[in-house]
């Protein structure tokens, strides 16, 4: 596997992410970076210090040369290479590619991971043309001749296994989500020019900016038979980290709201363990920062109109419930290669080696 992050784009935090995961891990080797845009001791500082997510205390991280940084004493490769095509990860030693940058989300431009060597290459967007999975959804589907795939985006990671559940036990004629969304780093800080949304170009840290999002819909995707019957729209919020969505739709069969949270709760126990979450706590959205299931449902916030009328409401971390799927399905925060597991393209005795 190789991460691949590029300096401005909000993604680039997922691919941080990743990486201080497989760097605690025995079973997952990270053997190179690749950023264009920083130096090597920048980049460096940054993978120490996260200002949401605390202090990386674990092996000690230091620069060894501008092409090398050492986790303890485990050397990793920088590169800094705009053409991907160009980036050498087959002599790194890298299997599995994931691209955070948030610019190379269409399969042809991804694929130029593959020209460098990489086997597999996951995209931490959606994508318009890249088979897309939710781990808990659809991640039993993917085949091993996939080379390239989405892991959608984190509020379809958060959308899609709630409405799975909804779906399979009580029917979903129609609906609609709102995402309460904390600040990403396409925002601004202060008022400044945004041509495509003006909106989006006010300050972040004190609006409250309506959005589009195409969670919804791509929900669609994962879970064809709800294609149609969902869209859905944002509101940025000035928090860092931490978001929720507010599922409301329409049921094919009727059922009182307790029927529903008994059924979300089932599930959250049984298949979905450790990716669908229930709580019946009194929560706030700090509650949940480092929390690395993908869709947590609130049972004290939803409500209900009728027995086919209801609102649901699910939280997760914008940045550590985002799953890697398929060739990584667990969160962010319990990353594993299941290679083997999935299909994927592993013989049982080969160690999996991948790159930031």
């Amino acid at each position: 596997m190789a991460i691949r992050s590029k300096g401005q784009d909000r993604n680039q935090r997922i691919g941080r992410l990743v990486a201080r995961v497989i760097l605690q891990r025995d079973d997952v080797e990270l053997v190179a970076v690749n950023d264009p845009f920083i130096t090597t001791d920048y980049m460096t500082y940054m993978f120490k210090y996260d200002s949401v997510h605390g202090q990386w205390k674990h092996h000690e991280l230091k620069v060894k040369d501008e092409k090398t940084l050492l986790f303890g004493e485990k050397p990793v490769s920088v590169f800094g290479i705009r053409n991907p095509e160009e980036i050498p990860w087959a002599e790194a030693g890298a299997d599995f590619v994931v691209e955070s940058t948030g610019v190379f989300t269409d399969k042809d431009k991804a694929a130029a991971h593959l020209k460098g060597g990489a086997k597999k290459v996951v995209i931490s967007a959606p994508s318009k043309d890249a088979p897309m999975f939710v781990v808990g959804v659809n991640e039993h589907e993917y085949k091993s001749d996939l080379n390239i795939v989405s892991n959608a985006s984190c509020t379809t990671n958060c959308l899609a296994p709630l409405a799975k559940v909804i779906h399979e036990k009580f029917g979903i004629v129609e609906g609609l989500m709102t995402t309460v969304h904390s600040i990403t780093a396409t925002q601004k800080t202060v008022d400044g020019p945004s041509m495509k949304d003006w909106r989006g170009g006010r300050a972040a840290s004190f609006n409250i900016i309506p959005s589009s999002t195409g969670a919804a819909k791509a929900v669609g995707k994962v879970l064809p038979a709800l294609n149609g019957k969902l869209t859905g729209m944002a509101f940025r919020v000035p928090t860092v980290d931490v978001s929720v969505v507010d599922l409301t739709v329409r049921l094919e069969k009727p059922a009182s709201y307790d029927q529903i949270k008994d059924a979300i709760k089932a599930e959250s126990e049984g298949k979905m363990k450790g990716i669908l979450g229930y709580t019946e706590d009194d929560v706030v959205s700090t509650d949940f920062i480092g929390d690395n299931r993908s869709s947590i449902f609130d049972a004290k916030a939803g409500i209900s109109l009728n027995d086919t009328f209801v609102k649901l409401v699910s939280w997760y971390d914008n940045e550590t419930g985002y799953r890697l799927s398929p060739f990584f399905p667990k969160p962010v925060g319990q990353l594993v290669v299941e290679a083997l597991k999935l299909k994927a393209c592993h013989n049982p005795q080969t160690r999996t080696t991948p790159a930031l």
